[in-house]
């Protein structure tokens, strides 16, 4: 797991300078003019490195460390050792866009955090292991029925539209990560489903 950990040590520090330093906060977070006017194509990645509080950050650096040493040896399997940080960059990339095109000339609109890529992670898991047992706050769920509650209220949310959540990115995130996964190995589809009926099988 030395991609998950190299992630989450870089995300950690980077987060942490950030939240003392404003002007580093603004230069990398995703703010779409920045982009669409001085082609600042780092953000769509930069973004998922600063966060806006230590309960943001704290979360998903849990559920990356939990899920993400789980799911490495997966990618590395497939893609090599740096399998895994193709997929968690690609999460990144993949869960903001749709939110970027839509507020491209939206001056007042600011996104951060990894919680797309980390849907994707987890959402990456639930399909190779859809009866695991997840801890949601001290509360046991197999990971099935934890993902289609996440889903359910991500959809709800991001209708709503009444927080500073970027539920859209959630969504997003957790399509690319079984997208991603089903693309680079087909069979997972056919265990899935197998597993699904079986809950003893995982």
């Amino acid at each position: 797991m030395t991609i998950t950990l190299i992630i989450l040590a870089v995300t950690c520090v980077v987060s942490f300078m950030a939240l003392n330093n404003g002007k580093l906060m603004d230069d990398l977070l995703l703010w779409p003019p920045a982009i669409q006017r001085s082609r600042e194509y780092y953000r769509l990645v930069t973004y998922g490195l600063v966060h806006a509080d230590f309960g943001h950050l704290l979360f998903n650096m849990l559920t990356l460390f939990f899920f993400g040493r789980a799911m490495e040896p997966f990618y590395a399997a497939r893609l090599g050792t740096l399998g895994f940080a193709l997929f968690y960059m690609g999460g990144l990339v993949v869960s903001i866009l749709p939110t970027y095109l839509k507020n491209r000339t939206n001056a007042r609109y600011r996104s951060l955090g990894a919680s797309g890529a980390v849907s994707a992670v987890l959402f990456a898991f639930v399909l190779l292991a859809p009866w695991s047992r997840i801890y949601v706050f001290v509360v046991p769920l197999p990971a099935i029925i934890y993902g289609l509650l996440y889903t359910a209220y991500s959809i709800y949310m991001d209708r709503r539209g009444q927080d500073n959540v970027n539920h859209s990115a959630h969504l997003w995130g957790a399509a690319y990560g079984v997208a991603f996964t089903l693309l680079i190995e087909p069979r997972t589809l056919p265990h899935f489903l197998y597993a699904l009926s079986h809950p003893g099988a995982g």
